[in-house]
């Protein structure tokens, strides 16, 4: 692979915003002829260390010559059209030449999450290996740094496991490409929370150059933008919309890594106060969280920091909360941070990635609703009315429709709260190999969100999460895979363990885990209380709520299935009652 190492000569120059030639919004057949002509221009990636210095510049010339050298490695290596190629997602120039370079091969790439620095080497293996058994792919490419964890889970699955350093070293010989179609299978994105349950959603390059049109086009997408980013690869907003976007609207990017973001968050900042053109940064909540926590201690912002150029500071991958977004607002004013560059949007993976985004400029708008409508339950008129404030996420994209249906199906009028439908071109072709899940959720041509909200002219208002899905710190986590790590302790069975999300007493939302307990000595309980709790951190990074209850006390429903929403009703009304702890 061509690298251009800086010396202590060399100052690197970044790529441009603007560019001679004329940009197109994704209107092309394929991924391929969007990086072929991307590769024309002038601009690409460009890579920064945790303290965001510029340390690699990236054009989309040199992506594309990468990357057409890596898809003849990999036809040489015997991978055929159709074949996976997993990649671990590093925010970096070996990854995006792999993913690229499959693209070119025909190959569907399968980006997988990098370890964090919580649940050990164990537990990232054991998420390997079972997205490995999903996906099942031909390959494994990793970086060398985690070459015994990679290398442990790809031998776990049998699936041959190469360091992409070693890989691009080898000979690219001049080998046929395939001709590639618009209803080609273009990549699999997996949930970043989905480990024993994986769905692997294949999209096809018809769905994504549609989705990546219809979302630049929904951003007013302008000549001098510039897209600054620290979200993983893995994840769809990180991979469809800070990365393929960029190369299929020709927007140059930089990035930080993720792990970089977590020890620096301001870094973020930085690089979007040198940016001399229009700046769209997207961010789940707590990212904006963490920067307005983290410069609370600093006097005087503006001296640091310019993001009076910052277009769209784009909110998605977990609900909105509009006190945090205030107090971003509250900690950034002085530094020129506009309140209506916010941009709230709704989608997800079986979507490719954009839904709804609100038009530029609206910012953040919300209602005030009843609880107990958002809940479906009756008022209770003793007691006060308690609201909570719903945001708006825009308008559906160009070429989707979304709509409300109610239980029976049918569509609801405005105001009036059920689960949001969408259909359009970027919908997902399937989920891989699972034909049974593909069909519960693709219906007609439309896609059963399993999310919750409502319509008011034409504008879309997220009530609820999809399903039972627990999101944490804009990461998804599925309650079957908490309950089945718990599950592995001794002494339970499957269905002693009810998860779901609750409200902390600062807003936020942590994870809560019910669970038959058949100790009854008080020290004992105790020991088991922290070792649930520590096994529920190693999957979900945080601190959770352990509750011990007694033995059949999680409720179920009539085919005999757990029902967490029931259990969580039960025990936030307290009519769940945990065993109390010795002090």
């Amino acid at each position: 692979m061509t690298q251009t190492a800086p010396t202590a000569e060399t100052t690197l120059v970044p790529t441009p915003n603007a560019d001679s030639l004329p940009r197109r919004l994704a209107d092309f057949d394929t991924f391929a002829d969007a990086i072929d002509y991307a590769a024309q221009g002038n601009r690409g990636l460009n890579f920064h260390d945790p303290r965001g210095k510029l340390t690699r510049v990236y054009t989309y010339a040199e992506l594309r010559e990468d990357a057409l050298a890596m898809a003849r490695r990999l036809v040489a290596a015997g991978i055929k059209p159709g074949d996976r190629v997993a990649l671990i997602a590093e925010t970096g120039t070996e990854f995006a030449a792999l993913f690229c370079g499959a693209v070119y091969a025909g190959a569907w790439p399968v980006p997988l999450p990098l370890p964090t620095s919580f649940g050990g080497k164990e537990s990232y293996i054991d998420q390997l290996a079972v997205q490995l058994q999903s996906s099942d792919p031909t390959v494994l490419f990793y970086p060398a740094e985690i070459a015994a964890m990679t290398e442990a889970a790809a031998q776990r699955q049998g699936c041959q496991g190469i360091d992409w350093n070693s890989f691009g070293e080898r000979e690219a010989p001049e080998v046929a490409l395939p001709r590639l179609s618009p209803d080609d299978i273009c990549y699999l994105q997996y949930s970043s929370g989905s480990t024993r349950f994986p769905h692997g959603v294949a999209v096809t390059h018809r769905a994504l150059v549609s989705n990546l049109a219809s979302h630049s086009h929904g951003m007013c997408l302008a000549e001098n933008d510039r897209c600054i980013s620290w979200l993983p690869w893995y994840h769809d907003m990180g991979l469809v919309g800070c990365f393929l976007s960029l190369i299929a609207n020709q927007v140059s990017g930089d990035y930080l890594k993720t792990e970089d973001f977590a020890r620096r968050p301001l870094a973020w900042l930085d690089l979007i106060s040198r940016n001399e053109g229009d700046s769209i940064s997207y961010s789940p909540t707590f990212g904006y969280d963490i920067c307005a926590r983290r410069i609370s201690s600093q006097s005087n912002v503006s001296e640091r920091f310019d993001l009076s150029r910052w277009r769209l500071a784009g909110n998605g991958a977990d609900m909105i909360r509009p006190d945090v977004m205030q107090g971003f607002v509250d900690a950034f004013a002085g530094a020129g941070f506009k309140a209506n560059a916010f941009t709230p949007s709704y989608g997800l993976a079986e979507a490719t990635l954009a839904v709804t985004i609100m038009p530029p400029g609206e910012g953040i708008r919300v209602e005030l609703v009843e609880e107990e409508r958002l809940s479906g339950t009756p008022r209770d008129l003793s007691r006060p009315a308690r609201y909570r404030a719903i945001v708006n996420c825009g308008k559906a994209v160009k070429d989707m429709e979304v709509v409300i249906r109610g239980e029976d199906g049918h569509e609801l009028p405005d105001h009036h709260i059920g689960k949001v439908w969408c259909q359009g071109p970027s919908v997902m072709h399937s989920y891989f190999r699972d034909p049974e899940a593909t069909e519960a959720c693709l219906v007609d041509g439309w896609l059963d969100t399993g999310d919750m909200g409502y319509m008011v002219d034409g504008y879309l208002f997220i009530v609820g999460r999809a399903k039972d899905m627990i999101i944490i710190n804009g990461k998804n986590h599925w309650p079957q895979d908490i309950e089945w790590a718990v599950e592995q302790l001794p002494g339970f069975h499957q269905g002693d363990i009810a998860a779901f999300a609750v409200q902390a007493e600062n807003g936020e939302e942590v994870p809560a885990v019910l669970v038959h307990c058949r100790v009854s000595d008080p020290v004992e309980r105790v020991k088991l209380h922290d070792q649930i709790r520590d096994k529920v951190r190693s999957i979900t990074g945080m601190n959770c709520v352990v509750e011990l209850v007694p033995p059949r006390t999680l409720p179920r429903t009539s085919s005999g299935k757990l029902s967490r929403a029931k259990a969580k009703k039960l025990y936030l009304s307290g009519e769940i009652e945990p065993y109390q702890l010795a002090a």
